[in-house]
């Protein structure tokens, strides 16, 4: 689906990837995790082709994005972290745009709206930010394109929407589809992502599927001193302390992306010396 190989770019003098590898398949939600400035964005914008590699390779679904050719531009679609939408009613936004996408579904376009508590009846620039976002994402689940790009979908979006997000998004997966959400904020992930991609300062420092994650790393409370001082990472609380350690018995705990983000951030090697044994 996407394949990038040795991927180098720079804003100016700012380098942002220096050979930077990876393989992205059909059939996966990816978490793509990090701060704000490490490259997620970046990431998204050369897979989408709006950003050009100063050296590499980057394919999807067989083409050059850069290339921008029609037949790449149908199946692929990005929802922004900032965007800009005309003052026009929904209906005339999918008149005049969904007919780039073959794909469409206009039903489910619908469904979308009326699961995310969109006012169907006002013009875009009279929603708040949240709705507009919410808009976008309804219209990018609708296009059906075989690449799904999402730059921090849940920035703007209250509590419930971001539970709506969730829902929406699990259901929304198919075998030939793969979905990339690049986010800051790990806990709206949770349940829903099937591997974790960390970048950090322009580098992969973490690539692993959920599945491999739960049956090698143990997260859970501890009252215990001498497990706590040896974890791969703790964190205090009020009722003794969250810790990420190797998981020794064999029986899969729930995953905290948050504590993983922490942990691959501070104890990065010792996390790779778990996956590597």
């Amino acid at each position: 689906m996407v394949s990038i190989q040795d991927l180098h770019f720079s804003y100016k003098q700012k380098k942002v990837f220096s050979g930077l590898s990876l393989e992205l398949r059909p059939g996966y939600i990816y978490g793509l995790l990090g701060k704000n400035g490490t490259g997620k964005s970046t990431l998204l914008r050369g897979i989408a082709g709006l950003l050009f590699p100063d050296k590499g390779i980057i394919k999807v679904l067989g083409h050059i994005p850069g290339k921008r050719q029609p037949v790449f531009l149908e199946d692929v679609f990005m929802v922004p972290e900032e965007f800009h939408l005309p003052n026009v009613p929904l209906d005339y936004l999918v008149k005049h745009q969904a007919p780039f996408y073959p794909k469409f579904n206009k039903d489910q376009f619908n469904q979308y709206i009326k699961e995310f508590d969109i006012p169907a009846g006002n013009t875009l620039q009279n929603m708040s930010y949240g709705q507009k976002k919410k808009v976008l994402i309804s219209f990018g689940l609708a296009a059906n394109t075989s690449l799904l790009l999402l730059d921090e979908p849940t920035n703007g979006l209250d509590i419930m929407s971001k539970s709506q997000f969730r829902k929406v998004m699990a259901g929304a997966l198919d075998e030939k589809k793969c979905i990339i959400i690049s986010t800051h904020q790990v806990k709206d992930l949770e349940n829903l992502i099937d591997r974790v991609t960390i970048i950090d300062e322009g580098s992969i420092l973490f690539d692993q599927s959920v599945e491999k994650i739960a049956s090698k790393l143990s997260f859970k409370i501890s009252y215990d001193n001498s497990e706590i001082k040896n974890a791969l990472y703790n964190e205090n609380s009020l009722k003794g302390s969250f810790i990420v350690a190797p998981n020794m018995d064999g029986e899969e705990s729930k995953i905290d992306l948050e504590l993983l983000y922490k942990a691959i951030i501070t104890n990065g090697k010792g996390i790779q010396t778990v996956f590597n044994a």
